[in-house]
């Protein structure tokens, strides 16, 4: 068993893809880095956070990114959310058989403002583009930065979110919560309860994401091709009806959780037996006694 928890994003990268199949476009040769952060004498990387390209999966080709949560918590700027939008654009003139994002975000970098909050706008149009070309969009969440703020909205426009109860995801971190509303709404060193609010667990329960895997990086491959596979036998464009059907889903989770305000009770409303052993529950053990108590189910 292998760690995806623990990998950079250029590890995760020959893990997930077949083995030497990845052409990385703009690789660090080419010294494509921020100019804001340059301009405030910040370090930069020549990737810029984000290593995006073309390889095979399970023998497709398939387009993917992955962000490297060690630079700046994964976060957004610029050139980091042009090279996203730029993969996924060429996926679609290329008429790939997927798009896989490997996800690790803290949100958009505040040293580019908003350069960077444009750059996630224009990344969640390019996956939505990418959808209503037919082409499959994937989103693994398991790293230690969690995907958060502009990703975590984005992360939501793939077809499937695959995730591991290591991984976090939600709008506002845990940090960003406390400093807002006060330790009493949030508290941010309670990290039991971070990991049941944002974790995968919970994201699962709730409908956020699709799948949740052990922190291993077989698992989740496994499970991205899979989803791949169970996509394209359906259609990966977000319809009307699609779109219906998931605000119809959100309106009863929140009349179904009204008032409730840790998620073990949550759990208990959505009518999970024992719900607080779901915390040391192992992933298979958990998928086989959470699917019927979801709040949502496939997109």
């Amino acid at each position: 068993m292998s760690s995806y928890l623990e990998l950079t994003a250029r590890q995760r990268i020959p893990a997930i893809f077949d083995a030497g199949s990845f052409e990385e476009f703009l690789p660090p040769s080419a010294r494509v880095v921020s100019p804001h952060l340059a301009q405030l004498d910040a370090p930069v990387s020549f990737d810029d956070g984000v290593v995006v390209g073309r390889g095979l999966l399970d023998g497709h080709v398939v387009f993917g990114a992955a962000q490297e949560g060690g630079f700046m918590g994964g976060a957004v700027g610029e050139v980091h959310g042009a090279k996203l939008v730029g993969m996924l654009r060429r996926a679609v003139d290329e008429q790939a058989h997927a798009v896989l994002l490997l996800l690790e975000s803290g949100g958009v970098r505040l040293h580019e403002a908003n350069a960077g909050l444009i750059a996630v706008s224009e990344v969640m149009r390019a996956m939505l583009d990418a959808r209503a070309a037919d082409i499959p969009v994937v989103a693994l969440v398991g790293g230690a930065n969690g995907c958060f703020g502009g990703m975590g909205i984005s992360a939501r426009c793939a077809n499937t979110v695959i995730m591991s109860e290591e991984g976090r995801l939600a709008m506002s971190g845990p940090e960003v919560i406390e400093t807002a509303s006060g330790v009493e709404e949030f508290d941010s060193r309670d990290r039991a309860l971070v990991w049941r609010t944002t974790g995968g667990k919970h994201r699962y329960l709730l409908g956020d994401c699709q799948v949740l895997v052990p922190d291993d990086t077989a698992a989740f491959r496994a499970a991205a091709v899979q989803a791949i596979a169970d996509i394209r036998a359906g259609s990966a464009s977000l319809t009307l009806e699609g779109l219906l059907d998931e605000q119809a889903m959100l309106a009863r989770r929140l009349e179904d959780t009204a008032g409730l305000h840790d998620p073990v009770d949550v759990w208990r409303q959505l009518g999970v037996p024992d719900p607080g052993a779901v915390p040391m529950l192992e992933a298979d053990a958990f998928m086989q006694l959470a699917a019927p108590y979801r709040a949502g189910g496939q997109r």
